[in-house]
């Protein structure tokens, strides 16, 4: 088919490295503009673009796609390249913009969007972090009839997967990414043969994944043992989950659930500390923090950080 490919991040570039190994002709891809990132905040382009550089494929990166918006020369542009194009379907994943109704009206097969959760399940802009974070046992991927809701439309293919007590934001992207690009393939071969059959979202079962917020990020000591594990592998890599430790911010890479009790020590007291890790009081349960990383530094084992960061039983640490 001749594709419009809409995405940004690693997992949309997944995706579109599967299309272009299954035949497909991408004729177009849109991507979020180029960002400033790194210590130097350089100017960098979103890995769907490079791997469009890469395979010569042209790239239009409109700030808007509204007509009657702030940039609406933006959309004007991308309105010509989508015609000009003359795609089959768009295929969109993590792009980053809304699609206008103008837009999903373009194609002969119209949008469909790789999403990555079970629909109606986690709707919205971080599923694969409040997946992990909720303790769901399973989560996967939606292929989507896209509409003008936010992933409201309806369900073309899903597939699921189980969500591992060592899955982390990583690990469970990395899993949802493959899938995606596979099923993305599948549905575009059904669609050829018109064996695609479209069901509509269950209108039970809903829930909204909001945009995971660097403020979230702050343990709080509060809540519950098994909370704060899921939410500190929830968290990595984005935004990674912290604790203040005297006078510090220390990302908590790794961290696991014990099953003692901390019923007479108020939560954020440090319980233990030796090399299997830090453990700290929380609203039910104890928390052992195992691998941390200070400001500047490397991610390090409890026992090498602990080499050069004086803690001693019986210390508060500040919750969120």
């Amino acid at each position: 088919m001749r594709l419009i490919f809409a995405g940004t991040p690693e997992f949309a570039r997944v995706a579109l490295e599967a299309l272009v190994t299954a035949g497909h002709d991408v004729v177009l891809v849109m991507t979020q503009p180029d960002r400033p990132a790194g210590r130097g905040m350089r100017l960098q382009a979103s890995p769907v673009k490079l791997f469009a550089l890469q395979h010569k494929i042209p790239v239009v990166q409109p700030r808007s796609l509204r007509r009657d918006g702030n940039f609406p020369e933006d959309a004007l542009q991308a309105g010509a390249a989508i015609a000009q194009a003359n795609a089959d379907a768009m295929v969109v994943a993590a792009y980053g913009l809304i699609l206008p109704q103008w837009v999903l009206d373009v194609p002969r097969l119209g949008c469909l969007n790789i999403h990555a959760s079970l629909l109606p399940r986690w709707r919205g802009a971080a599923p694969i972090h409040r997946a992990l974070e909720a303790g769901d046992p399973v989560t996967g991927v939606t292929i989507m009839q896209m509409d003008a809701g936010l992933d409201t439309g309806d369900m073309l293919l899903a597939e699921k997967i189980p969500i591992e007590s060592t899955d982390t934001g990583v690990t469970l992207h990395d899993k949802l990414a493959n899938l995606g690009g596979r099923l993305i393939v599948r549905a575009l071969e059904e669609a050829s043969c018109d064996a695609l059959v479209a069901v509509a979202q269950p209108s039970h079962g809903i829930t909204y994944a909001h945009k995971v917020e660097k403020h979230e990020a702050m343990l709080d000591w509060s809540l519950p043992a098994a909370v704060l594990e899921r939410r500190v592998r929830a968290f990595d890599p984005f935004p990674g989950a912290l604790a203040r430790i005297g006078e510090e911010n220390v990302k908590i890479w790794q961290a696991q659930s014990l099953t003692g009790s901390a019923l007479n020590h108020p939560p954020g007291e440090v319980l233990a500390v030796g090399p299997s890790g830090i453990d700290v009081a929380t609203g039910e349960g104890v928390l052992r923090l195992t691998q941390l990383q200070r400001a500047g530094g490397r991610r390090l084992e409890a026992a090498d950080f602990l080499r050069g960061f004086a803690l001693l039983p019986g210390q508060i640490l500040a919750s969120g």
